[in-house]
C-alpha cells in the first residue's frame, strides 16, 4: 500500500501479552506480526492531537473537505486489490466479499457525502412563526473530535465510514478498531493519515488507538465530543456507562435478529438468493444477517428444497488459493459461538439439513454453511445473535404470525418482506418493529442507499448513521434567532404593569382559541387598558 508500514515483530497466535497484539490470519492461521497496545495516557494524548488538528480543520470550506474526500476516494478506487489482500489477511473473508462488500459501499459513501454532505450541513432557514420582525436558522457546527469503537466484521470499511462523515462536519476523529484486525487497521490508517498529508492538511485528523478492552473504554471516558459504538449489546452498555461521567453523546450500533419474511405468492428463486445473500455473505457476519427466514407453509417446503440445493454447492476456504464461495470465520471465539448455538438447536428440536459443524480445522477457522429447519422461535438459537453462516428456516401460518414471530425478539435493526403483491409487502413492513425494512430485497441493500439512514430500535441500539441524520449526529445543531428589520424597540416585561395578565391571556385567546367566539373574546381582553 502507498503509506509505510508499522513496525512489527513477528509473534505466535496464540500469544497475548499486555503490551501488544499478536495477530494472526484466520483462514490460515498463519501469524501476520505484532501491534502495540495504546495505554490510558496514549489514548489521552491522541485525543489533544486530535483535538489541536480540529481547530484548523474545523474552519476549512466544504469545497476544501469535498477535494479531501475526493482524494480518499481516488486512493479508495486505485488501490482496491491491495485494500482486498490486506482485508483477506486481517478477516479470512473471500476476496470477491472483500471488493464487494467493503470498497463498494465505502465508495458509495464517499461519492453521496460528496455530492450531498454540504446540502445538508449548510445554514438552514426555519420560519420565525409570530417574531416576523426575525429570522431564524439552524446551524451546523462542528463537534470537535469523535470517537468510533468499532468491530472487526469489515476491517476497512468500518474505519472509513465513520471517517467521511467525521471531516465532512468538520470534525477530526480517533478510532479504536478491533483487536481482532489490529493488523489489517494500523496499515488502513496510516494510508489515510498519508491521503491528508498529501492534501495539506494534518494527519492528526485521523487516528487510531490499538488495544483490548481497556483502550476502548479509555477512549469512551476521554475527552472526546462524540462517540460512534458498533458492536454487541454487552459492550455497548459498557460504553454507555464510561460515557456517562463526561455527559458524551452516543451513537449505538448493536446487534440484529433480522426477520426475512417469504410470503407464500413471493418470487421463489428472488426470495431463496436473497436469503443466500441475507446468511452467507462474509460467512453470516453481519449485523444486518438474515438470521430468521420466517417461511409461510404454502412456500415453505419448495422454498427449503431450493435453498438446502445452493447451500449444498457453496465453495469454502481461502480464495487466495481457489475460487471459492464462502471464507473464514474471523475469530475462534465467534467460532465457538456458533458451533454452541447449532448444537442448541439441534438439540431444541431443530433439524439439521448441511453443514453444522467446523470444517479444514488444519487449515484456518471454518464452520460450514448451515441449513436448520423447523427453527421455533422458544428456541435459543432463535432469540441469540448467531453472527455466522447459519440459515434458520421458521414455518409460520399466515402474515399475522409471521409479524408477531419477527418482533418477538429483543432486537430491531433490519427486516426483508417477499410478496408479488406489493400493497400486501408494504402493510407487513410497516408492522416491523426495526431501523430498517427491504421489500423483495435482502435488508443489507438499505446500506447502499446513503441517503437512508442506517440504524435500530429496541436492543439494536439508538441513533443513526448514513444519510442526513448521521452527518448531523455529529454536529452541533445550534438554533438562531437573528434579525430581519433593524427595528431596535424592546420588547417590555419588567416591571409588571398591571393588566399585562389580562392582555397577554386575550393574546393566547385570540390565537389559538377554538371558534370565533372564544377569540372575539382574546380580541377584547387584548385592547382592554386593565
Amino acid at each position: 500500500m502507498k503509506a509505510s508500514q508499522p513496525t512489527v515483530k513477528a509473534g505466535p497466535a496464540s500469544a497475548k501479552s499486555p503490551d501488544q497484539i499478536h495477530c494472526v490470519d484466520p483462514a490460515t492461521r498463519a501469524p501476520l506480526g505484532s501491534v502495540r497496545v495504546d495505554s490510558p495516557a496514549d489514548v489521552d494524548a491522541a485525543v489533544a492531537r486530535a483535538k489541536v488538528a480540529q481547530k484548523t480543520w474545523g474552519k476549512t470550506s466544504f469545497a476544501e473537505r469535498r477535494r479531501v474526500l475526493e482524494a480518499l476516494l481516488a486512493y479508495t478506487v486505485d488501490h482496491k486489490e491491495e485494500i482486498c489482500a490486506e482485508v483477506q489477511r486481517g478477516s479470512g473473508k473471500t476476496r470477491e466479499n472483500a471488493l464487494l462488500g467493503e470498497i463498494w459501499p465505502a465508495c458509495e459513501k464517499l461519492r453521496w457525502t460528496i455530492g450531498s454532505g454540504e446540502k445538508h450541513l449548510k445554514p438552514e432557514k426555519i420560519s420565525s412563526g409570530l417574531l416576523v420582525h426575525k429570522k431564524a436558522r439552524l446551524e451546523y457546527h462542528p463537534l470537535g473530535v469523535v470517537a468510533a469503537i468499532i468491530p472487526w466484521n469489515y476491517p476497512f470499511q468500518n474505519l472509513i465510514n465513520p471517517i467521511i462523515p467525521a471531516l465532512m462536519a468538520g470534525n477530526a476523529i480517533v478510532l479504536k478498531p478491533s483487536e481482532w484486525v489490529a493488523w489489517s487497521s494500523e496499515r488502513f490508517i496510516l494510508a489515510m493519515r498519508e491521503v491528508l498529508k498529501d492534501a495539506g492538511h494534518d494527519p492528526d485528523l485521523i487516528q487510531a488507538v490499538q488495544g483490548f478492552g481497556e483502550t476502548g473504554a479509555a477512549l469512551a471516558r476521554s475527552a472526546v465530543d462524540m462517540i460512534l459504538f458498533i458492536g454487541s449489546v454487552g459492550n455497548g452498555r459498557r460504553v454507555v456507562q464510561a460515557s456517562a461521567e463526561r455527559i458524551t453523546p452516543v451513537v449505538m450500533e448493536l446487534g440484529g435478529k433480522d426477520a426475512f419474511i417469504v410470503c407464500d405468492d413471493a418470487e421463489l428463486e428472488q426470495a431463496v438468493h436473497a436469503a443466500m445473500s441475507g446468511c452467507f455473505i462474509n460467512c453470516g457476519q453481519n449485523c444486518v444477517a438474515s438470521e430468521r427466514i420466517l417461511v409461510h407453509e404454502g412456500i415453505y417446503e419448495r422454498f427449503t428444497d431450493r435453498a438446502l440445493e445452493l447451500t449444498r454447492a457453496l465453495r469454502q476456504g481461502s480464495s487466495r488459493d481457489d475460487l471459492v464461495d464462502v471464507g473464514a470465520i474471523a475469530t475462534p471465539l465467534q467460532l465457538e459461538v456458533i458451533e454452541k448455538l447449532v448444537a442448541s438447536a439441534v438439540k431444541q428440536g431443530a433439524r439439521l439439513l448441511c453443514g453444522g459443524k467446523r470444517v479444514h480445522p488444519e487449515q484456518g477457522n471454518y464452520f460450514a454453511p448451515t441449513i436448520l429447519a423447523e427453527v421455533t422461535p422458544e428456541m435459543d438459537i432463535s432469540r441469540e445473535e448467531v453472527f455466522g453462516p447459519v440459515m434458520l428456516l421458521m414455518r409460520v401460518k399466515d402474515d399475522d404470525q409471521a409479524v408477531r414471530v419477527a418482533n418477538g425478539v429483543s432486537y430491531g435493526l433490519s427486516s426483508s418482506v417477499f410478496s408479488r403483491d406489493r400493497g400486501r409487502a408494504r402493510a407487513i413492513a410497516s408492522r416491523l418493529e426495526a431501523g430498517m425494512t427491504a421489500i423483495n430485497e435482502f435488508g443489507g441493500v438499505t446500506y447502499m442507499v446513503q441517503g437512508l439512514t442506517f440504524g435500530g430500535v429496541k436492543a439494536s441500539g439508538y441513533g443513526r448513521m448514513n444519510g442526513r441524520e448521521g452527518l448531523r449526529s455529529m454536529c452541533n445543531i445550534k438554533a438562531v434567532v437573528d434579525d430581519r428589520l433593524p427595528l431596535g424597540f424592546p420588547n417590555r416585561i419588567f416591571p409588571v404593569a398591571e393588566g399585562d395578565f389580562g392582555r397577554f391571556s386575550g393574546v393566547i385567546e385570540l390565537l389559538y382559541g377554538k371558534g370565533l367566539a372564544q377569540k372575539w373574546r382574546g380580541l377584547t381582553r387584548l385592547l382592554q387598558r386593565k
